[in-house]
């Protein structure tokens, strides 16, 4: 199993940039990519970023340019650098990992989450 928690989160004015950090323990060695996921009341959980073990990275097309996701794999740490930050971006903000189990199967994992709100 992998545990993650998250931390960072906060109240923030718009404009303004918060850093998100989640921390990994378990079995990281089998972990294929770190995500990060936000839900708001009666939505969906959105997919924000994800890097994979290798390092690529890739955004939903409404934080790029302004969202940075990173990983520390000596720390097995996982942050989500958020600048220019609008109102829309007010959320639960989760971090989520996807776990090779074998090689047929993979299980997601998901933290507790974080709130984030950003005030106009």
């Amino acid at each position: 199993q992998v545990q993650l928690v998250e931390s960072g989160g906060g109240l923030v004015q718009a404009g303004g940039s918060l850093r998100l950090s989640c921390a990994a323990s378990g079995r990281i060695s089998s972990v294929i990519a770190m995500d990060w996921y936000r839900q708001t009341p009666g939505n969906q959980r959105e997919f924000v970023a994800r890097i994979t073990t290798g390092g690529n990275t890739n955004y939903v097309n409404s934080v790029k340019g302004r969202f940075t996701i990173s990983r520390d794999n000596a720390e097995n740490t996982v942050d989500l650098q958020m600048n220019s930050l609008k109102p829309e971006d007010t959320a639960v903000y989760y971090c989520h990992s996807l776990v090779r189990e074998n090689p047929f199967t993979t299980t997601d994992y998901w933290g507790q989450g974080t709130q984030v709100t950003v005030s106009s």
